[in-house]
């Protein structure tokens, strides 16, 4: 998978410096239908050490999708990641002037340059394809959540600082949805609920809408190969998506194709 290269450099977000793309920062569209750079980056958290399950997932769902539309990036580790981002979450990416956070603000930003994945679906598919993500997004990424590591980078009483700070923002929002009260195993079966979804939806198709990817593949790509290649305390979280053969051999033919192929190593999904 992609290597991580270390930097000190913080984009400028005045005056001609980065700007973030949606919220209420102002857009330059101009900027945004200049061609792709060489020299793009893509910044998160420390791996290993710092990153969350759901922030890790994220990350590798916008490499994905960068990936596939066949635009290059660099990724940067940073320990204050979500600090330098315009909008507090990661990943973000710096392209040009620009800097944009989040896979949804991504893909808008990728095709105003020209490129798109979902292009090719009709109003029905699209409407399909945003439905499937929002279930993954309530599903799998709230499943994800975890603070364990959050602050280990920084020294005492910075580091549970900080990862107190991180717990009671997961706490707030998945009460907001509902899950604040849900037991591990009421967790794992909707995590059940959404993988049996996926894999009929998947079938014996290459990808969730045929033979071409779309920003549906990106995702369920990041968070599914985030879960069953993360080290965790317990693997009862990998074990449900090992239950279906189908998105395992999804993960490991999108990993093949769109990592190996780009000299990024060999596969480390397996079945169990």
């Amino acid at each position: 998978m992609e290597v991580c290269h270390c930097s000190y450099w913080v984009p400028n977000s005045g005056g001609q410096g980065a700007v973030m793309w949606s919220g209420s920062w102002r857009v330059r569209f101009q900027e945004a239908a200049e061609p792709w750079p060489e020299n793009a980056t893509l910044y998160q958290q420390l791996k290993g050490e710092q990153i969350l399950l759901s922030d890790n997932a994220a990350s590798l769902a916008v490499q994905a999708f960068l990936q596939m539309c066949n635009l290059p990036v660099k990724v940067v580790c940073r320990a204050n990641a979500e600090y330098m981002s315009p909008s507090g979450k990661v990943p973000f990416i710096h392209v040009g002037n620009q800097v944009v956070s989040e896979l949804g603000p991504i893909v808008q930003f990728v095709k105003a340059k020209g490129h798109s994945l979902s292009d090719g679906l009709d109003e029905v598919q699209k409407a399909e394809m945003k439905a499937y993500m929002e279930l993954v997004n309530n599903m799998l990424l709230t499943a994800e959540i975890t603070h364990a590591r959050y602050g280990s980078p920084y020294p005492w009483p910075l580091n549970h600082i900080l990862a107190y700070q991180k717990q009671w923002e997961v706490k707030r929002k998945m009460k907001a949805i509902g899950w604040g009260n849900k037991t591990l195993d009421q967790v794992l079966e909707d995590v059940d609920q959404c993988c049996q979804a996926l894999s009929q939806r998947l079938g014996t198709q290459p990808y969730f809408f045929n033979k071409q990817p779309t920003e549906l593949d990106a995702l369920v790509f990041g968070h599914l190969y985030t879960i069953l290649t993360t080290q965790l305390t317990n693997d009862e979280l990998c074990e449900k998506v090992k239950n279906y053969s189908n998105l395992l051999a999804f993960c490991r033919r999108i990993e093949q194709h769109y990592f190996e192929d780009h000299g990024k190593g060999s596969s480390s999904i397996r079945s169990s």
